[in-house]
């Protein structure tokens, strides 16, 4: 399948597509079914993390497609229990080992920990990381202002994306606001709300916008993250709704369509609460 994906420009230079696909939950055999079915109906950019336990799934996909690894962009993620200087290198080392991969193309600190308070720390691995040649782009995940403010002030590296929770049941606009004041990009996890979907997914009012340019909800959906200026990475492993997810740069929301499928933030949005 042969899909035109628009692109956006990091902070630091570098292009990535407008929309990704997320592996978690996606493992073994069948993970790598999934994933190779993705990078065949046109996804390029591959989201996964070390605590996900799927890096290896990913890069066997990915030597299993005949893609160049040029042509695939993949992007993983340090958790809390490696932000020490010390672990975080060998960390981000064992991340590529376990994928098969000389570099990643994206990595990001999985979450900030405040309260074990070393995420400034693991960011200045992440710089250091880069400059040896192991990550092209470095990025964070779930970091609010105060802490996306402190790693600029400490290290004078701004991210170049924050992937946070994000869909139209929570919008954070506070921080969506933060990222953009930093030319951060904002990455969208859980772009169609995960264990809310069964309600998202059968909202009438998105139906009905749907149905106007025969789209699904969850196109519908996406296509508002998009022309947000966000970057989604839904999942899944059906190839059916993968090539559904990805058919969103043909048609085009209007202004009134956007606003109400903003309009449907809760304040009991989180999925985590």
């Amino acid at each position: 399948m042969s899909t035109t994906i628009p692109t956006y420009t990091l902070n630091d230079g570098l292009q990535v597509p407008a929309i990704g696909f997320g592996t978690d939950r996606l493992k073994g055999a069948k993970g790598v079914l999934s994933i190779r079915q993705a990078l065949t109906n046109g996804y390029r950019f591959l989201d996964t993390a070390y605590n996900y336990e799927n890096e290896a799934t990913v890069g066997v996909a990915l030597r299993e497609s005949g893609l160049n690894r040029q042509e695939v962009m993949i992007s993983s993620k340090l958790p809390e229990r490696y932000h020490a200087y010390d672990l975080a290198i060998p960390a981000i080392q064992e991340s590529l080992y376990r994928a098969g991969l000389d570099y990643y193309d994206v990595y990001l600190i999985h979450w900030p920990d405040p309260k074990q308070d070393k995420y400034v720390e693991a960011w200045q691995a992440l710089i250091d990381a880069k400059r040896f040649g192991l990550i092209r782009s470095i990025g964070v995940s779930n970091f609010h202002p105060d802490q996306l403010k402190r790693l600029v002030d400490e290290t004078g590296v701004v991210p170049s994306l924050n992937q946070i929770q994000t869909h139209p049941y929570y919008i954070q606009d506070k921080l969506i606001k933060a990222n953009n004041e930093h030319s951060i990009l904002t990455q969208s996890w859980s772009p169609l709300g995960a264990r809310m979907a069964d309600d998202l997914l059968e909202k009438e009012s998105i139906k009905v916008i749907g149905d106007k340019y025969g789209k699904s909800i969850g196109q519908v959906i996406l296509r508002w993250h998009v022309q947000n200026g966000f970057m989604p990475i839904p999942r899944s492993s059906s190839p059916v709704r993968q090539k559904d997810n990805i058919s969103i740069f043909d048609f085009e929301l209007t202004d009134e369509d956007m606003s109400l499928l903003s309009s449907m933030a809760k304040p009991d949005g989180d999925i985590f609460g």
